[in-house]
């Protein structure tokens, strides 16, 4: 996703803002947002080289990965998962501290208008982006089902982009990409096992028509329905608890000739006769 066009601190926020809504509507709770300023052209090449020349007589203790980094792209140490690193990179120069005016000042705003929109944030000095054509704001969404690697969507500004590729014409912009994989097992983490109202245990090829039918009708009166056809009863209602099935209606030849079927409350495990023309009723009523 890339907003592009403006290099306003109001576009930052918005993007961030549109970030933590998205996650919320897709039912993810408890993410920390994490921002940072990776400066600009201006300012940004002489941290690297102070990052660069801090790194010299430390780079020994890091992982032999950031031993090479810590010479040819300094900012990728900063970004170290590596647990046995991060003693090394607490001791390096911030680039916070480090920021020209222009860049101090959009940072600032950046925070303002998240404050605003009442966006809980953290700024995070260490949260970089190792490709030069990254500019100021940078943003990340963690969480802590996820281990380690517990990134969730991460962005940031582009201004240098569309220069990098060969573009005559400045064109800001701001984007971010997500770890659909992560989100997703971040947010089933976190949320219960959704069941169907309904499991039918269709006990004969008698019975299995008739399911067909009475499940299209409870489907349509907005139930949601799983249909099982096994002639051992106990088996159904194996599959019925694993599918976490609220209910289960037993049909079988007996019921279809009395017109009476057996519910089955799973989490009571209470057991009654129902007509076909009551089910609708008693199911509203779970």
């Amino acid at each position: 996703m890339e907003a592009i066009g403006s290099e306003s601190p109001v576009v930052d926020a918005e993007i961030i803002e549109m970030v933590v809504e998205l996650l919320a509507r897709a039912g993810l709770t408890g993410f920390e947002l994490l921002i940072n300023s990776v400066g600009c052209q201006t300012c940004r090449p002489a941290y690297v080289e102070t990052l660069r020349e801090a790194l010299r007589p430390l780079a020994s203790q890091l992982t032999p990965d950031n031993q090479r980094r810590a010479e040819t792209n300094p900012l990728r140490v900063l970004d170290s998962k590596a647990p046995e690193d991060e003693g090394v990179i607490e001791k390096l120069p911030s680039i916070l501290d480090h920021l020209c005016d222009t860049c101090r000042a959009h940072f600032d705003a950046v925070r303002r208008y998240l404050n605003d929109r009442e966006i809980a944030f953290t700024v995070k000095p260490r949260l970089v982006r190792g490709l030069d054509y990254y500019m100021r704001t940078t943003f990340e969404v963690v969480h802590g089902n996820l281990g380690a690697q517990n990134s969730v969507l991460g962005g940031g500004r582009y201004d240098g982009l569309a220069e990098s590729l060969g573009s005559k014409v400045a064109s800001p912009g701001i984007g971010f990409s997500i770890g659909e994989d992560r989100l997703v097992m971040a947010v089933e983490e976190q949320q219960q096992p959704v069941g169907v109202d309904v499991f039918i245990a269709a006990l004969g090829e008698q019975a299995v028509s008739h399911a067909g039918v009475l499940a299209r009708d409870l489907r349509r009166n907005g139930f949601s329905v799983e249909v099982a056809a096994d002639a051992k009863l106990k088996r159904a209602l194996d599959l019925a608890n694993k599918t976490n099935a609220r209910r289960t209606l037993i049909i079988g030849d007996d019921e279809i000739n009395a017109g009476e079927y057996s519910l089955k409350d799973m989490v009571s495990g209470a057991q009654e006769r129902v007509t076909r023309a009551a089910l609708l009723k008693q199911l509203g009523q779970a």
